[in-house]
């Protein structure tokens, strides 16, 4: 059996929702014809909150927890399967879930889920982790702000956040024309599903980032911002921008990747793992964790103080 390639570019995409559709199936290339699933496997969970759907999502099985875990919630159009290469090529003392988000390829529902507050609620049970394990969440394009909510819920084992790739409502040029385009398709045109749902989201998420602006605020472990520099469809000024105005507990790391664009996870898988790897802190002694610790509760108090201040004006 030869094994096809991913599609790549706007127009093999846009032909690739339409194929499957059409046969039927919610992968553009199915994974098991890439990888055996002791390798890559395409698990189902039921999603958070009292919605009901069921989410699809694709793994890296280990027969042991690893020592870190790292989950990837990715963009619009959120295809899980475009990350297959990475998992592949994790190293076996990681393992990595990177889910179809709600409205999107295997998840539920069909529809549209415009509210970011209510995707980071569904996606939580992604979360959880064995007994001794540790978290880096990794939030891709229209994903950063999702995990930022998801983050800022401080779940157990989490220890860092990485915005990759991050839409912030600022659309470069080449997003800007797709979703006008997507947008004129929409009012004449049957657009399949997950087309159709990605220019909704887009769309309609710039007046949601003030939800994003305040989770990242309340984040006490590191943030890292991870951008390519040629990124058209996500500039990586408005990134840039983010990291100068916004005041988090935690100074957050920028990193410029150069000759990098918005697809990070489309270059060499081990690249984009190195690039990962970066963001897990190393090993210290136990008295420099005991600080880290110390520091964090600094941290936390000296945001509830803030938020106190600027509760005061608002009921005066």
């Amino acid at each position: 059996m030869v094994a096809r390639k991913r599609p790549k570019g706007v127009l093999e995409l846009g032909w690739a929702c339409v194929e499957s559709g059409l046969a039927g199936r919610f992968e553009h290339v199915p994974t098991a014809e890439l990888y055996a699933e002791s390798v890559v496997k395409r698990i189902t969970l039921p999603c958070g909150g009292d919605h009901g759907w069921t989410l699809s999502a694709l793994t890296t099985p280990r027969e042991k927890p690893a020592p870190w875990k790292i989950v990837v919630v990715t963009g619009a159009p959120s295809w899980a399967e475009y990350w297959a290469p990475v998992l592949a090529e994790l190293p076996s003392d990681r393992e990595m879930v990177v889910v179809d988000r709600p409205g999107y390829a295997g998840s539920q529902p069909v529809e549209y889920v415009g509210d970011i507050r209510v995707q980071a609620e569904a996606l939580m049970p992604l979360l959880s982790v064995a007994p001794g394990q540790r978290l880096l969440l990794v939030g891709q394009s229209y994903g950063a702000a999702i995990t930022s909510l998801m983050a800022a819920r401080r779940p157990k084992g989490l220890a860092g956040l990485v915005l990759l790739s991050g839409y912030l409502g600022d659309p470069g040029p080449t997003a800007r024309m797709l979703v006008k385009l997507g947008q004129v398709l929409l009012r004449f045109l049957p657009v399949p599903r997950d087309l159709r749902n990605a220019v909704l989201e887009v769309a309609g998420q710039p007046g949601q980032l003030v939800h994003m602006r305040q989770a990242l605020e309340r984040i006490s472990v590191p943030i890292h911002l991870i951008h390519g520099d040629l990124d058209d469809f996500a500039p990586i000024e408005t990134a840039e921008k983010l990291v100068k105005e916004l005041r988090t507990l935690r100074p957050m790391r920028f990193r410029r990747v150069p000759g990098g664009n918005h697809f990070l996870n489309d270059g060499p898988a081990g690249d984009l793992i190195a690039e990962l790897e970066a963001c897990l802190p190393r090993q210290r002694p136990v008295l420099a964790t005991l600080g880290d610790r110390l520091g964090d509760v600094a941290d936390a108090a000296r945001y509830l103080w803030a938020d106190l201040f600027r509760r005061k004006p608002a009921a005066a």
